[in-house]
């Protein structure tokens, strides 16, 4: 992780709008890039005036939706035949998943929005929609939304507090994602078993 936020600080630190397009396109994909990193730079630059806030803001969201297009494509594609082969192997059979496409549909706009405004779960929300076969024009409009107010919070930050908390963020990068991992397992953990207990009548 830390070599990454090295590599990312040589960006930032000649960061105009096609070095905030292309991180935040590698951040919505499985790259673990720190949006933070970013966007809160881009919002420090902002309040220089050498970039404009809004077009950062949207130039982020751009980037972040073609970034999670990829993951969407690969998982429909790639994904969701790979889980009904062989997913068997993986104690997964077709019954099985078929409940977990039903429970995330039920699901799927709300998770797939909110899960743009989590550190690490950011990197991974556009599998389940591509593998459980979310429509195309409601995946990218709920994904660009998400990821732009995301980006605008950020570039908010780093445009009102400066670049000290970048520096804040980048120094608990690992604390940070561990945390926010742990949070999210519970909360799903929680969220299955509310689920099967409506199912049963429990």
């Amino acid at each position: 992780m830390r070599m990454i936020v090295a590599w990312v600080e040589q960006y930032v630190a000649h960061l105009g709008y096609p070095e905030i397009f292309f991180l935040m396109a590698l951040e919505s994909s499985l790259v673990p890039i720190p949006s933070e990193l970013v966007m809160i730079p881009a919002g420090y630059l902002a309040a220089q005036r050498s970039l404009d806030p809004v077009l950062a803001a949207l130039v982020g969201g751009c980037g972040s939706l073609l970034g999670a297009s990829v993951n969407y494509l690969f998982a429909r594609y790639v994904g969701r035949a790979f889980l009904l082969r062989y997913g068997k192997y993986l104690l997964i059979d077709e019954r099985k998943y078929h409940e977990a496409e039903q429970l995330f549909l039920r699901n799927a706009h709300w998770a797939t929005f909110l899960g743009r405004f989590i550190p690490v779960i950011r990197h991974l929300i556009s599998l389940p929609p591509g593998v459980f076969g979310m429509r195309v024009p409601a995946f990218a409009a709920i994904t660009l939304l998400g990821a732009t107010l995301w980006c605008s919070v950020l570039v908010a930050v780093g445009f009102h507090f400066g670049d000290s908390v970048a520096q804040l963020i980048r120094h608990w990068s690992n604390e940070i994602g561990i945390a926010a991992s742990l949070l999210v397992g519970l909360f799903v953990v929680r969220f299955l078993l509310k689920d099967r207990k409506k199912q049963t009548g429990v």
